[in-house]
This record gives structure tokens, C-alpha cells and sequence, in this order.
């Protein structure tokens, strides 16, 4: 059990992957896991689909809405729309390195901005009473993060921001494209740190190259958190250590067979009413991953689906195909 109460472990907004079939699958496997959704642009969410595009289920929670953009009068509408829904958190993305980003002018460009990530703050916070976070990069292209990140930090914490997610990377906007950025700029988990000691009033989540529960922990000693991308969505049976390896609840008690009976009966509530629920199918691939079967199991989920059977036909099939490969074993 973690020794600081207030620690936060989270799994990443991830565009394409967090969706909410996916945040209900991982909240199967962890009670305390603060869930995140995909980021959705402010614009999106005050003339769009809201249902469809920020609509999640109760048994979410904790769950926060993660927004993009740089105008202060379309984040607070977008935070209030947010809240309105029930969401815990209210996120400002500015690390998505993305073109479309840039041309939008939110995201990591804006790590080039702090008074303006201040002010937009501010709206924000003012605007709703759940909490406002930022999750940012150490920086972006030739920017020197041992001045650039300090400043940035200091500015929006002058706001009234005492909560920051960092991604322990700087974001390479000329030159790398969105995929290479999450990868290829080296990690710097030290100057993450380093900021811990600067400002210790502050919390400070660290995010980036995390694989296991182990490893984060170790990172984190002297922070306040940790955020699980892309380990969480590939090997997601990790997320099952959280609650007994880091806040000492009880062990999780189910089975991954368990796990995917309930997965069929959320695909089946689900497909009636929701187009969105064939990606489920997606975002469990992982369930059974390093175990004798993995690969039978992904592979009959992705014969399944493109055979059109419906997603909790397409579990069932896979989980007994489970089944008769250990019986005949």
C-alpha cells in the first residue's frame, strides 16, 4: 500500500482506445483506477453528439472528461457540459502532438503558452466545481525544458492549478509524427521529479513508458502518481494489482474467464442501443495476454468480428474456444 493517501493511479486518455466499452472493461478490473476518456475537442462537445461522444456508464466512476482546446469561453462551455454529465475531473489536454492539434492550436503547441493554459485554467475552474487538471509534455521541439518547464509549471500553478499529469517526454511537433512522438523522444522520468522538488505543494503524476505496476511504483516514490497508457490497453490484467498493491483493498478475486462472461453481458445490454460496442471486441484482446491461449483467443475474437456476429457473440466464441483448448490439453 502506497504510504501517500491522496496517490493517484490513472490510465491515459488514448485516442481510438479509451473509449467508454473500453474504461467499463478496465473498471471490471480495478475499483480505485481513475479512468480517462479519449480527448474530445471543446467544439465536439458543445455542437456534437454528446450522448455518443462523452455518454458513459455509471459504473465508471471515477471517471474524467479529458478536453482539447485553447479558447477559454469554449472550455468553460465544454467543462460545464462535462459536469453536467457527472464526470469527477475535468482534464485540459497539452500534450497531444497530433497536426490536427496543431492547426486547432491546442495540445502539446500549447506548452509554447502558458499564460494563455493559465487563463484558460482559470475559466475553467471558475466555471465548475469538480477538479480542473493538466496533463502537458516536459516540452516541445528546441525548447530548453530546464527554463521552459519550470515557467510553465509556476504560470498555470499561479492560476490556481495544483494537479499535473506529465507525460516524461518532450513532444516533437516538426519532424515526428503522432505514433513516433509517444515513443521515440527519450523518457526523462528525473526532471519529472525534479519538478516534484521544486514544487512539493503540488501534485505531480508522472506518465510515459510505464509497463507494469512494479515499475511504476519504484518511479514514483517521491510523486503523487502514476498514469498507465498503453501497457493498461495491451496487458491489461495489470490493472487487477492496483487495488491491493497500491491501496490496500483486497485482492482481486475474479478469474480472466470471469472477466469475459461479464463482458458478454455488458456487449449484450449494449448492442441494441449503442453502434459503438463493436469495438469491444478491440479493446479486450489483451485479457488473456502471456497465458497459454492468448493467441487463440485474439484470433477468434478477430474471425468472429469479421464474420459480423455481434460482439458478445464474438466473446462467447472466443472464451469457449478457451474452454475445449484447455479440456483437450
Amino acid at each position: 500500500m502506497h504510504k501517500n493517501q491522496d496517490f493517484t493511479v490513472s490510465v491515459a486518455p488514448m485516442m481510438d482506445w479509451t473509449d467508454r466499452h473500453c474504461r467499463y472493461f478496465h473498471r471490471q478490473l480495478s475499483s480505485h483506477v481513475l479512468l480517462y476518456t479519449e480527448m474530445v475537442v471543446a467544439d465536439a462537445v458543445i455542437h456534437g453528439d454528446r450522448d455518443y461522444l462523452i455518454g458513459f456508464d455509471s459504473a465508471e466512476h471515477p471517471v474524467a472528461l479529458q478536453i482539447g482546446g485553447s479558447d477559454p469561453d469554449k472550455l468553460v462551455k465544454a467543462s460545464n457540459i462535462g459536469a453536467g454529465y457527472g464526470y469527477d475531473e475535468i482534464n485540459i489536454n497539452i500534450g497531444c502532438p497530433s497536426d490536427r492539434v496543431q492547426s486547432g492550436r491546442f495540445g502539446a503547441c500549447l506548452m509554447a503558452e502558458p499564460d494563455l493554459v493559465a487563463q484558460c485554467f482559470t475559466a475553467m475552474s471558475e466555471a465548475v466545481e469538480v477538479p480542473v487538471t493538466v496533463k502537458c509534455r516536459l516540452g516541445i521541439d528546441d525548447q530548453n525544458i530546464n527554463e521552459t518547464l519550470p515557467r510553465f509549471i509556476e504560470t498555470v500553478a499561479a492560476a490556481g492549478c495544483t494537479h499535473f499529469i506529465v507525460h516524461a517526454r518532450k513532444a516533437w511537433l516538426q519532424g515526428l509524427s503522432p505514433k513516433d512522438n509517444r515513443s521515440v523522444p527519450p523518457l526523462d522520468y528525473d526532471k519529472v521529479r525534479e519538478m516534484k522538488a521544486a514544487y512539493p505543494d503540488l501534485e505531480i503524476v508522472l506518465n510515459g513508458g510505464l509497463e507494469t505496476i512494479e515499475q511504476s511504483l519504484n518511479e514514483t516514490q517521491l510523486l503523487d502518481g502514476f498514469m498507465i497508457g498503453r501497457a493498461a490497453y495491451h496487458t491489461p490484467w495489470e490493472l487487477t494489482r492496483i487495488d491491493r498493491d497500491v491501496y490496500g483493498a483486497e485482492a482481486f478475486a475474479y478469474s480472466r474467464e470471469d472477466i469475459a462472461v461479464m463482458m458478454i453481458d455488458y456487449a449484450a445490454r449494449r448492442e441494441g442501443e449503442d453502434r459503438s460496442v463493436k469495438a469491444l471486441t478491440r479493446h479486450i484482446m489483451g485479457l488473456f495476454a502471456g497465458q497459454p491461449g492468448a493467441r487463440l483467443w485474439r484470433r477468434t475474437l478477430s474471425e468472429s468480428n469479421a464474420a459480423r456476429l455481434k460482439p458478445s457473440e464474438c466473446i462467447e466464441a472466443a472464451l469457449n474456444a478457451m474452454i475445449q483448448a484447455r479440456a483437450a490439453a
